[in-house]
C-alpha cells in the first residue's frame, strides 16, 4: 500500500518532471504492480477473489467501484478496480475505503484520475470531519481520517521515498531499531486552530458541489457543480482558480480570526455599501482578498489580529464600514490595504496603506522576537515551527563555544539562523526575495543579533563566484521551497564539503532526489557523493493536509 503511493507521488512530483508523461506512468505501474502488499488468501468460508483483469482498461467518464489502498502525493487516494492492476488516483479517497467514482482524465494508458462519487464502504480509521465543507474545500481533505492514521500514512509515505528514490537501505529505515535512519514522525499537539494566517478570496458567484444521486436503474448520475446566486467570500475550489466557496468559519485559524471573518461576511454583502468582488474573467470589481493574520503580544502573550484587504484600487472609503466594524474585536491591532491594480491573483499589491493600528505584529519564536507585516513569510504554524527549530538546532549539532560559521540557504525571513545565531560564530543566509532579507535584517537588529549577514541572491543561478564572499561553512542548514535544490546548487555543495548538512523539506519526493545526489552521487554529471544520511526525522506541520516536513542530517564521510 505504502509502496504504491510512493510511486504515485513521486510520478507527479517535481522529482519526475524530467521524464515524459508515458515514461512516468510506466513507471508507476512497475513500481505498484511490483511491490504492492499481495492480497490475503481466502478462507475457506470466502469465495476466492476473481482473477486479475490485466487487459483492464478505463473509460472516460466511466463509473467504477474502487478500493482505494494508500495515499499518494498532495493526498490522493491510490485506488483500482477489484483484481485489476491499473492504478487511479482519487481525491478524497482515504485507505481501506470501498468508493464509486467516475473516471475524469486518462492519463496516456499509464494511469488514470478518478472523481470520488460516494463512498460504499468506511475506511479502516474513519472519524466525522468537524467542518461541513471539509470534502469540498479541499483544504484539510484529511478531516475524515482519524489523526494517528494520518501520520501513520505520511510517516509511510517518507519510508517509501527514501528507498526507492533515495535508494536508501530500507533495513535502515525502520524506526524500530535504535540506529535507524528514519525516525518515528513527529505530530502535532493542536490538530484545529493551528494556523497564523488564512487568505480568503472574493468572488462573484457562489460555487457549490451538488449531491451525487443513484437513480432507480442502479446507473449513478451526478448533476453537475453549479455556481449559485450571490456574491462569496471564502477559498478556491480545488483546481480552479475563478470559483470560490463560500466560507463561513474555517477551524484551522484561531477564534478571533474566525470572529473578524464573520463580521467582514455580515457586513460587505450589504447592497448599500457599493462593494463588489474582483471578477477574475472580466477584470472588473474592487475586493480581491481578505487575508488575516494572528500573532502574539511579546509583553502579555495575548493574541494580535492583523487583517489585510487587497483591493483592485486605492478606495478607503469604501473600506470604511468594515473597518468600523472589525475594530470593535478587541484583538484587531492592525487593517491594512495592499492595492493591486495586476489582473494576477496574488496578494501581494504595488502599494500598501495602514487604515487601522500599527503596520506589523509580533510572535515569538524560540525566545526571539519576529515582526510581521502583511507580506511577510512566517510559519503558518507557530507552535509546531518551535518544535521543528528545537529539532533543527538539536540537529545541527553547534559545539556551543562560537567557533562555528552557519551557512543558512533559503533562509527567508531568517528565522532559523536567527534562533541559532547566539551559538555560532557568524551566520550568512541567502534568499531570493528582497523583501525577505529586508525583514531579516530588521529581526536580527530587533533581537540584538549582530552575527548574521544576509544576502539576496538567486540560489538557482549560482556561479563559481559563489562561496567566496564568506568562511568555508562548518554547518550548512538548506530549507528550499518544494522543487529542492537545483543541481548548480548540489554541485556546489558536493565540492565545497562542509562537515554537515541539515536539509529541512517541505516535499519529501524532490527530498529523497536531493539526500540520493549528495549521498551517492549523480552518474551523468560525474558527481561523486560524499555524504552519510545519519537521521530523517518527519515533523507533521499541517494535521489534515497531504504536506509533510522533514530534517534530515548528513555528515562528511
Amino acid at each position: 500500500m505504502a509502496t504504491a503511493a510512493a510511486a504515485a507521488a513521486a510520478a507527479f512530483s517535481p522529482l519526475r518532471r524530467r521524464l515524459p508523461l508515458h515514461h512516468r506512468g510506466r513507471r508507476l505501474l512497475a513500481v505498484a504492480a511490483a511491490l504492492s502488499p499481495e492480497p490475503p488468501a481466502p478462507t475457506p468460508t470466502t469465495s476466492p477473489p476473481p482473477p486479475p483483469r490485466k487487459g483492464y482498461f478505463p473509460k472516460r467518464n466511466e463509473v467504477l467501484e474502487l478500493t482505494c489502498e494508500g495515499l499518494a502525493f498532495k493526498g490522493k487516494g491510490v485506488c483500482r478496480v477489484d483484481g485489476s492492476t491499473f492504478v487511479l488516483l482519487c481525491d478524497g479517497a482515504l485507505p481501506g475505503e470501498r468508493l464509486l467514482a467516475r473516471v475524469r482524465r486518462i492519463r496516456r494508458g499509464a494511469f488514470a484520475e478518478a472523481a470520488k462519487l460516494r463512498t460504499l464502504e468506511p475506511h479502516r480509521d474513519a472519524v466525522d470531519a468537524p467542518c461541513p465543507l471539509a470534502a469540498d474545500c479541499g483544504g484539510c481533505k484529511a478531516q475524515s481520517l482519524a489523526y494517528a492514521a494520518q501520520i501513520r500514512h505520511k510517516h509511510l509515505q517518507v519510508r517509501e521515498l527514501l528507498v526507492n528514490f533515495g535508494k536508501f537501505d530500507p533495513r535502515k529505515m525502520e524506526s524500530s531499531e535504535p540506529d535507524a535512519i528514519l525516525k518515528p514522525i513527529v505530530p502535532c499537539d493542536e490538530i484545529f486552530r493551528y494556523r497564523n494566517k488564512m487568505e480568503f478570496s472574493f468572488g462573484t458567484k457562489r460555487w457549490m458541489q451538488r449531491e451525487w444521486k443513484e437513480e432507480k436503474d442502479d446507473e449513478v448520475v451526478k448533476e453537475e457543480k453549479v455556481e449559485g446566486d450571490g456574491y462569496s467570500l471564502g477559498l478556491h475550489a480545488p483546481g480552479f482558480f475563478d470559483k470560490v466557496l463560500h466560507v463561513e468559519k474555517c477551524l484551522l485559524q484561531s477564534e478571533p480570526a474566525d470572529k473578524v471573518l464573520a463580521i467582514v461576511q455580515e457586513t460587505w454583502l450589504d447592497p448599500a455599501l457599493g462593494l463588489t468582488p474582483y471578477d477574475v474573467h472580466k477584470h472588473v470589481g474592487f475586493l480581491k482578498h481578505l487575508m488575516i493574520r494572528t500573532g502574539r503580544n511579546i509583553t502579555t502573550g495575548a493574541p494580535e489580529v492583523m487583517v489585510n484587504f487587497v483591493t483592485s484600487c486605492y478606495k478607503p472609503e469604501l473600506l470604511e464600514p468594515l473597518v468600523n466594524n472589525i475594530t470593535k474585536i478587541p484583538e484587531v491591532v492592525s487593517i491594512m490595504n495592499n492595492v493591486n491594480t495586476s489582473v494576477g491573483n496574488t496578494s501581494v499589491g504595488e502599494e500598501e496603506y495602514t487604515l487601522y493600528g500599527k503596520p506589523t505584529i509580533t510572535e515569538m519564536l524560540r525566545g526571539l522576537t519576529f515582526q510581521i507585516s502583511a507580506n511577510s513569510f512566517f510559519q503558518t504554524n507557530t507552535k509546531q515551527a518551535d518544535v521543528l527549530y528545537k529539532l533543527i538546532g538539536e540537529s545541527a549539532g553547534l559545539k556551543g563555544d562560537g567557533s562555528e560559521i552557519i551557512l543558512d540557504l533559503f533562509c527567508g525571513t531568517g528565522t532559523i539562523g536567527l534562533t541559532l545565531a547566539r551559538r555560532a560564530k557568524h551566520v550568512y543566509g541567502y534568499e531570493v526575495v528582497p523583501e525577505a532579507i529586508s525583514d531579516a535584517q530588521k529581526n536580527a537588529k530587533l533581537n540584538g543579533i549582530s552575527n548574521a549577514t544576509f544576502v539576496q541572491g538567486d540560489l538557482n543561478k549560482i556561479n563559481e563566484t559563489f562561496g567566496k564572499e564568506f568562511p568555508k561553512p562548518d554547518i550548512i542548514i538548506s530549507d528550499p521551497n518544494r522543487p529542492g535544490m537545483h543541481m548548480k546548487l548540489i554541485k556546489w555543495l558536493l565540492e565545497v564539503k562542509a562537515p554537515r548538512i541539515v536539509y529541512v523539506s517541505c516535499n519529501p519526493a524532490t527530498c529523497a532526489r536531493d539526500l540520493d545526489y549528495l549521498c551517492h552521487g549523480v552518474e551523468e554529471k560525474d558527481l561523486k557523493g560524499c555524504y552519510e544520511l545519519k537521521t530523517v526525522i518527519p515533523v507533521d506541520m499541517f494535521p489534515h493536509t497531504p504536506h509533510i516536513e522533514c530534517i534530515c542530517v548528513l555528515e562528511l564521510c
